[in-house]
């Protein structure tokens, strides 16, 4: 048996940020709680949403307090917040950071017997949907717009959790690739190994099907095609906000793997960007779990672009979608290894810990125990 859960409705294209207005008058909503981060406060990323809300005479409060991997005090902070602005819908404008503290103040909000963050972690379904919740990516890689996923930092703990709740999918989500065109290079190739990840993941998920092969074959293909023009041509920023909607919709319903259960602890321990620690992991994690794919990396290769899959041996087509992934890396500016990031060996018993105990793990096509996971992060070094 397999479920399918998507969010109910999405606006593509530039400029449909317009719609939010609408979509919350439709609604009969009238004040929206709009969490993002100073950065984008700063740099008038916010204004063609503010422009919508007051056009449709709306009310709002900004909520910009929301750093890189929202700790677990962030969202206590926007929980209360929340509660005390007097807002009855949330509005998430950013990339992965906001979305997923959003999501978990629209939760918490709706149920606060959740008001322990912790308790969110092993809870599939909580009991009430979340506040109304609207998503506006401004970043095109972690499709938190349109998953049931969201990830927290445990500062006390050292490590970050999974949150998986039908509960907490955006209401709308607003992709429009205007939003995206501050993104500097780095950013733009970070989010789109981000998303790059997740579409290779799910497709060699234990639990991938037809459908979600469907949406992570052609969100490779996207990605492969179009994240090195992402910053210069809207075009292709158009095309890889749509390919990493459709890698989220592929990983938010058949899981993810062993490269996104090593990524987390280099973020929650090193706080390396997310995006960069899957990049760096993922042809390395190619490769450990290759002898258990069948013939699915002659399909990711051809999405890569390599020609002439169909003549090879099952060697040359794992090595070919594995070289692939890791060429696109090195083209987009990703860093060959961890130590340029100053991770050191030391830590590495430590991550593999966390790792094996990682809420992706078990999608992962092959079992991973500690000691392999050292040798990942020996080999990424």
């Amino acid at each position: 048996m397999h479920h399918i859960i998507l969010n109910t409705e999405s606006y593509f294209g530039p400029g449909c940020v317009s719609k939010v207005g609408a979509e919350a008058v439709e609604r009969c909503l009238t004040c929206a709680f709009i969490v993002t981060d100073e950065t984008l406060v700063k740099f008038g990323t916010l204004r063609p949403v503010l422009r919508s809300l007051q056009e449709s005479g709306l009310n709002f409060v900004i909520f910009d307090k929301v750093k890189s991997n929202p700790s677990i005090a962030a969202v206590q902070a926007g929980v209360e917040a929340f509660c005390q602005s007097g807002c009855d819908f949330i509005i998430a404008v950013g990339g992965g950071s906001p979305i997923d503290l959003a999501k978990a103040v629209s939760v918490i909000a709706a149920n606060p017997q959740h008001a322990d963050v912790r308790s969110l972690e092993h809870v599939r379904q909580t009991r009430c949907r979340g506040v109304t919740l609207f998503a506006v990516p401004t970043t095109a890689g972690t499709a938190s717009e349109v998953t049931v996923d969201y990830v927290i930092t445990d500062e006390e703990l050292g490590r970050k959790f999974l949150c998986a709740d039908d509960n907490a999918i955006p209401r709308v989500a607003f992709i429009d690739a205007d939003m995206m065109a501050g993104m500097p290079q780095s950013l733009a190739a970070a989010t789109g190994m981000d998303a790059l990840t997740h579409a290779i993941e799910a497709y060699l998920s234990r639990r991938a099907w037809t459908m979600t092969d469907i949406f992570s074959l052609q969100a490779v293909a996207c990605i492969a095609q179009h994240l090195k023009h992402s910053c210069n041509l809207p075009q292709a920023r158009e095309n890889m906000a749509l390919g990493q909607y459709l890698a989220g919709m592929a990983f938010s319903n058949c899981g993810l793997g062993a490269t996104h259960a090593l990524a987390h602890p280099l973020s929650s321990v090193w706080d390396v960007p997310h995006g960069v620690a899957n990049a760096i992991m993922l042809p390395h994690v190619m490769a450990f779990n290759a002898e258990m794919t069948g013939d699915r990396y002659r399909h990711i290769a051809k999405a890569m672009g390599v020609r002439g899959t169909k003549g090879m041996t099952e060697t040359q087509y794992r090595e070919a979608a594995i070289g692939a992934v890791r060429a696109l890396g090195k083209l987009v500016g990703i860093p060959r290894g961890l130590a340029e990031l100053g991770v050191t060996r030391e830590s590495f018993p430590q991550m593999a810990e966390l790792a094996v105990t990682d809420a992706t793990l078990p999608d992962n096509p092959r079992p991973m125990h500690a000691g392999q996971a050292i040798a990942l992060y020996e080999a990424a070094y």
